[in-house]
């Protein structure tokens, strides 16, 4: 399957996260000594079920690397367009494709079997949409203090995930809504009016659950989609303010330590064992000597000591 990554994003004067980039793209602002979207393409580049990787936004002057291959498209100037160019990608790359992953670039705490969990689970099922979700009381034992924007349902408070599965024929059909539902993705009461305003009023309300919202959501779009809920906040741990990308550096920055702290005890401990074992083989291996020599060569040097 192929994973297309969105990344084309230049924060503006007015954007919070402007002061950080420098003028550039919001992915290639630094985490823990590596561009943002490295930390997504590392988790790609080693998940199991990513074929290749589209990332759209940036060229490869940007000195990015990935372990599966890697194609490069401009900014179409628009969410929805890209992800309808990285779509098109795909199917150049292989006319068959069915599925792809649509990719945020700024969830720099992904890791990769998190991605094929994400694969494995979608795949259990034939349906057009895949979006992922994370229940607030996970988000927040992860990431305290992350103050993520939350939808209030009747049975669970949530989030929405940075990476969802979809198939190819989303990328053809119903555009027009998918272009307002993208765009208000930061506002769900928006989104939710957007479906109609007697969802908008269930959410307000908090009178609808999170099946009875998909099913309504699937009916008004004429789609077939299912709800994954996440029990990691990874996915959807995304970086639009500053203090996520500071929450973001210092975990990232820590896990980095941890990785350093138990490869050196790993190399500490392996180096008595080898000593030990030397040890050990010594007596037997001088044992194993004499029983072999000859009787003839013993008495020799018996009377040459004496």
């Amino acid at each position: 399957m192929d994973a297309i990554v969105t990344a084309g994003g230049i924060p503006q004067p007015d954007d919070p996260l402007y002061h950080f980039s420098n003028g550039d793209s919001k992915a290639l602002i630094d985490i823990a000594g590596k561009p943002m979207v490295q930390w997504v393409l590392d988790a790609l580049g080693n998940a199991k079920h990513v074929d290749n990787v589209i990332l759209i936004g940036l060229s490869a002057k940007s000195g990015l690397t990935c372990k599966k291959p890697i194609y490069y498209l401009s900014n179409r100037g628009r969410m929805l367009a890209n992800i309808v160019a990285g779509v098109n990608k795909a199917l150049e790359l292989d006319p068959k494709t069915k599925y792809v992953l649509v990719v945020s670039s700024d969830i720099p705490a992904i890791k990769p079997e998190m991605v094929d969990w994400l694969v494995n689970t979608c795949m259990e099922t034939k349906d057009d949409l895949y979006y992922g979700i994370c229940p607030r009381e996970v988000m927040e034992a992860r990431f305290p203090g992350s103050n993520r924007t939350y939808t209030h349902l009747k049975d669970i408070d949530l989030c929405g995930a940075d990476i969802n599965l979809t198939h190819v024929r989303m990328a053809t059909e119903h555009l027009d809504l998918w272009e307002s539902l993208i765009g208000n993705r930061k506002s769900p009461m928006r989104q939710a009016a957007t479906i109609g305003f007697d969802t908008l009023f269930q959410v307000a309300t908090r009178s609808i659950t999170l099946n009875d919202l998909v099913e309504k959501v699937c009916r008004r779009i004429g789609i077939k989609g299912r709800a994954i809920i996440w029990d990691h906040a990874e996915p959807c741990m995304d970086v639009d303010k500053p203090h996520q990308l500071e929450l973001m550096r210092a975990d990232l920055e820590s896990l980095q330590r941890k990785a350093t702290a138990t490869a050196a005890k790993k190399s500490i401990k392996a180096k008595p064992v080898l000593k030990k074992a030397v040890k050990a083989k010594s007596p037997k291996i001088m044992k194993s000597s004499a029983k072999k020599m000859p009787v003839a060569r013993l008495k020799t040097k018996a009377k040459a000591k004496a």
